[in-house]
């Protein structure tokens, strides 16, 4: 209750003070804060329990929590989508919207049930929704896992707002604890897995959901823990570091200039990336993948809410620059020199005979490929 508080009233307030003011109320919300959790799927002890306050009143009255500054969707239509258009889809509801779209019409049961895990607002869902419908399909609901009851309310606020209040149904739930009652012809989650302790708990679920012919279909973050970078990233983005003017240094989400680029873990306070460097390899284990794309990883710190919104998307010198980092971003990622952080998947339980299916990929990017094996 006292970190909420802090967290409500007293941060804001802070953030607004001269800089000399803010350190001694950082460490009284040190005091507070909520230790790191363990990166072990634990989600019975304190520290689970505290994060979970943590991470709730952060999403309380945040509506929008996919936006990014203009030079990240510079650097997205340059680069990012002209790749994703080879396979048919401009964007990741796009991509929800045609795997869905496949398995309806693979699906016997009607209505076809579809089930998003951690979809906060809804937004996406009733985008993806409105989109199925706009194909023609109906018959078919998307239950929509949540735990915070203030994003419920915004989604089906949402959903009433764009006429398919009758398809979208938020569900209470907690995704490391969440049991499926049904069968799904699809089991989708969109940058939630990098939220979740018990990984192996959900994908488990998630099997059983799927059964022997659904689909579970993502997009998420699959870079280190705490969306930190791995050494061998690390010294790379410091290289490009070293060339950006001081202002643009500056860390507008944690408040603080970084004269050297400092590896911060978000998990500490919350679960952002809590296990995210577990996830791809747990997903090869567990499931047979039909389509795999991944993408990305020293462009990162420059493009985010961090330090995005210092570059210029208008400015010629901002977009060389983004150019460059992403030129070798690729080179390296190719060369299996650095690892993804990010990808789409969509994919089978490992039953059924799906692993005679040739998943499709960017290039030699296969799943496999993409694991961190550095020591």
């Amino acid at each position: 209750m006292i970190r909420s508080f802090l967290r409500r009233h007293v941060v804001p307030f802070a953030r607004r003070l001269p800089r000399p003011l803010q350190e001694p109320l950082r460490e009284i919300w040190r005091a507070f804060a909520p230790r790191p959790i363990a990166h072990t799927g634990r989600v019975d002890d304190a520290a689970y329990l505290a994060h979970i306050e943590n991470e709730t009143a952060r999403f309380d009255a945040q509506t929008e929590v996919h936006d990014l500054p203009a030079i990240a969707h510079y650097w997205s239509n340059k680069y990012l989508r002209p790749r994703l258009e080879t396979f048919g889809f401009s964007d990741p509801e796009q991509f929800f919207a045609g795997v869905l779209d496949q398995a309806f019409r693979e699906s016997r049961t009607r209505p076809a049930r579809f089930v998003s895990i951690g979809a906060g607002n809804c937004d996406a869902e009733v985008r993806i929704a409105s989109s199925l419908r706009e194909r023609g399909i109906e018959d078919f609901t998307i239950e929509c896992l949540e735990l915070n009851a203030s994003m419920r309310e915004r989604g089906a606020a949402l959903a009433r707002e764009a006429g398919v209040a009758a398809r979208i149904l938020p569900v209470a739930a907690d995704f490391n604890h969440w049991q499926p009652q049904h069968e799904y012809a699809a089991v989708i989650a969109n940058q939630s897995l990098h939220h979740v302790v018990d990984l192996e708990g959900l994908f488990d679920a998630i099997s059983r959901a799927i059964a022997d012919h659904g689909v579970f279909a993502t997009s998420d973050m699959i870079g280190r823990n705490g969306h930190q970078r791995w050494p061998e990233a690390l010294a790379i983005v410091r290289e490009f570091w070293r060339e950006l003017p001081l202002d643009y240094r500056y860390n507008l989400q944690l408040q603080r200039r970084e004269k050297t680029f400092r590896d911060w873990d978000c998990s500490r306070e919350g679960f952002e990336g809590v296990r995210a460097q577990d996830i791809l390899p747990l997903l090869v284990e567990r499931f047979h993948f039909d389509f795999f794309f991944a993408h990305s990883n020293l462009i990162d710190p420059f493009i985010d809410r961090s330090f995005g919104p210092h570059f210029d998307a208008q400015s010629e010198r901002d977009r060389a620059f983004i150019d460059r980092v992403q030129a070798r971003d690729e080179t390296e990622i190719l060369a299996g020199r650095i690892t993804p952080t990010h990808m789409l998947a969509a994919m089978r339980g490992k039953r059924g005979g799906s692993e005679d299916r040739t998943p499709r990929i960017w290039k030699h990017l296969t799943p496999d490929f993409c694991l961190r094996r550095h020591a």
